[in-house]
């Protein structure tokens, strides 16, 4: 007969696979598409200086992150549980790295995600006239003397969003996945329509693909840096994984929709790109803070730029759900394991929801946006620390492989070991980079990363003494 503590641990509330491949496609695609490909095209043409090297930067930036979504969608077949990334560094490296994976997301890289997502939300609504006054103060506060703190409008809009969107993964994760069903198809349709209008417009022309921009850093290092930007735009592919306890089917959808998302967007972005190309030359481009609004108005004139606006308002509504519901599930997995507070990893009794885990991310996003400028500092010493676990969670694959060969594997990475030989590789000369083009913020993020380590042995040494 079970003991009491293994039947409550039976009985207590689960995650409910709610999320089918449609959601689970959403999520991928419309986590990915936020602000960047709006806005990423003149940092790449500055980068590089011609529409070729910037569609090579486009392709290669695809290919790699579709390496990194084959490798990525057997790992979730075979371990489809909560936390994704952090369950495949706990198995195939041991507790410590997996625990040092998920304090890394949980007190930064999530929070400063929706922070940054929340504040570029508030940005493009203050181009609307009707809500100029987002940046007027409401009011300060000297925090030292000489620190001053200043709330304003966009602050409020900024944490209403959080708090609205992650009230929507509270009550349900179907919930929020009709969400992003809904925002995902119109973020689609806009940037589809977007394209059409910039590829309407009269002074177009398809000899502004042979222009180029003189002023380009130029070089291995300017495409690298161009390399960089695209990456960075299809970031979020690996987000899904982070629920893959909630998605029905797992050992099919998962793969499905990893791999259907990174194509969609990639041809999105494609599109996107050309359009932009068509409708300006390469200096154009290279001056213009976004080139799509650009674009457009010279298409349509002023609704050019409203129409972008929209755009990037649904594109980042779209992306912060999905951030929200994938960030959630990392402190819940890590909790649940018995290594972080235990409270993070119980499941809501009606909602099937990770509800603290939730209310927690929140409260840390509210925070970061209350500081203003500091979380962006946060947010770049996270991407060292994001790069560098990408890709120590895709070498799990040849652990797995080597360890498990017997064990069923729904999918099988195509191309292996190439392929996620080819992301992990990509993945370093990315940290190389931006280790050496953001060096203290890199050290910073190494930093961070090491405190977590006497956070795990004190709940370490707290399960061994429980005999969790």
């Amino acid at each position: 007969m079970a003991s009491p503590a293994v039947l409550h641990e039976q009985r207590a509330p689960k995650l409910l696979r709610e999320l089918n491949v449609w959601h689970a496609t959403s999520v991928v695609a419309g986590t990915i598409i936020g602000s960047g490909i709006f806005l990423v095209p003149a940092e790449m043409m500055q980068a590089v200086g011609s529409a070729g090297l910037v569609y090579l930067a486009w392709i290669l930036g695809g290919l790699l992150s579709f390496f990194g979504a084959l490798t990525y969608a057997e790992l979730a077949a075979v371990r489809p549980w909560a936390g994704g990334e952090y369950v495949y560094v706990r198995d195939a490296y041991g507790p410590l790295p997996g625990f040092l994976y998920g304090w890394t997301w949980f007190l930064i890289a999530k929070p400063a995600s929706i922070a940054s997502i929340t504040a570029g939300l508030v940005r493009v609504l203050g181009n609307f006239s009707a809500l100029s006054f987002l940046p007027h103060p409401l009011f300060s506060w000297h925090a030292t003397p000489t620190r001053v703190l200043v709330i304003n409008y966009g602050h409020l809009v900024a944490i209403a969003a959080t708090v609205l969107i992650s009230a929507l993964n509270y009550v349900g994760v179907r919930k929020a996945g009709h969400f992003q069903i809904a925002f995902t198809v119109l973020k689609v349709v806009m940037i589809v329509v977007i394209a059409f209008v910039a590829f309407a417009a009269a002074s177009g022309s398809w000899s502004n693909f042979s222009t180029t921009f003189t002023g380009a850093r130029g070089g291995v290092a300017g495409f690298m840096a161009a390399l960089v930007a695209a990456l960075w735009a299809y970031d979020g592919w690996n987000d899904l994984n982070m629920v893959s306890e909630e998605v029905q089917r797992p050992e099919k959808n998962i793969p499905i929709a990893l791999i259907s998302g990174v194509v969609l967007v990639a041809g999105l972005y494609m599109g996107m790109n050309a359009a932009i190309q068509h409708a300006m030359p390469a200096t154009a481009i290279a001056r213009t803070s976004v080139p799509a609004s650009a674009a457009t108005q010279i298409a349509i004139g002023g609704w050019g730029a409203f129409l972008v606006s929209i755009g990037m308002a649904v594109s980042m509504l779209a992306s912060l759900n999905g951030t929200v519901m994938s960030g959630g599930r990392i402190p819940f997995a890590v909790a649940r394991d018995r290594y972080f507070f235990k409270a993070l990893g119980e499941v809501h009794p009606r909602f099937h929801t990770p509800a603290l885990a939730l209310i927690v991310q929140a409260a840390l996003a509210v925070v970061l946006v209350l500081v203003g400028g500091a979380f962006r500092e946060l947010f770049s010493l996270a991407i060292f620390a994001e790069w560098l676990f990408y890709a120590v969670a895709a070498s799990t694959i040849f652990v797995f492989r080597k360890r498990e060969p017997n064990r069923p594997k729904p999918y099988r990475t195509v191309g292996y070991p190439i392929v996620p030989a080819l992301f992990i590789g990509a993945a370093g000369v990315l940290l190389f980079y931006t280790f050496v083009d953001n060096l203290s913020n890199s050290i910073a993020g190494l930093v961070v990363i090491l405190t977590g380590i006497p956070v795990f042995f004190y709940f370490a040494n707290r399960r061994a003494g429980k005999q969790i």
